[in-house]
C-alpha cells in the first residue's frame, strides 16, 4: 500500500516548508496471497505430522487417505508457484515505483528550469529479492 506512504521532499522556494508527495500503487494483494498460503502450508504440514505420527496406523491401513494426502499437497505445490509468481510480479511493481529516478520525476520541484536532482543511494533490495526465491 504505497499510497499510505508519505515521502518528504523539500520546496526549493520556501526553504520553511516541505511538501509531501505520496507514492502510487498498491501491491498488497501478491504479498498478503504469499503470506497466506504460506500459513496455510504451515498448518497442513503440522496436520499431517500429527496425522503421520499419532494416528501411523489409520494412515497406513486406509487406502484413500495417502491418495487425498498426495492430492492436497500437489494442490499446495501449484498454488505455491502461483503464488511466488505473483508476488514477484508485485515486488518487481514495488521497485519500479520506488525507484529513485521515478521519484525525481514525480517531484514538482524538480521540473523547473535549471533545476538539477541527483538521487543518493539505490534502495537495498537483496532480501527482498530472497523473499522471492524461497
Amino acid at each position: 500500500r504505497l499510497y499510505q506512504i508519505p515521502f518528504g521532499m523539500p520546496n526549493c522556494e520556501d526553504e520553511s516548508e516541505a511538501r509531501t508527495l505520496y507514492l502510487v500503487g498498491d501491491f498488497s494483494a501478491p504479498a498478503e496471497f504469499f503470506v497466506t498460503l504460506g500459513v496455510f502450508c504451515f498448518l497442513y504440514s503440522m496436520a499431517a505430522l500429527v496425522l503421520y505420527l499419532r494416528f501411523h496406523s489409520l494412515y497406513t491401513e486406509n487406502s484413500k487417505l495417502p491418495f487425498a494426502d498426495f492430492c492436497v499437497t500437489v494442490c499446495f505445490a501449484f498454488f505455491w508457484l502461483v503464488a511466488a509468481a505473483a508476488w514477484g510480479k508485485g515486488l518487481s511493481d514495488v521497485k519500479a515505483a520506488t525507484r529513485p529516478s521515478t521519484l525525481i520525476s514525480a517531484m514538482v520541484v524538480c521540473q523547473g528550469d535549471g533545476v538539477v536532482c541527483s538521487t543518493g543511494t539505490t534502495p537495498a533490495m537483496g532480501l527482498a529479492n530472497i523473499s522471492v526465491v524461497r
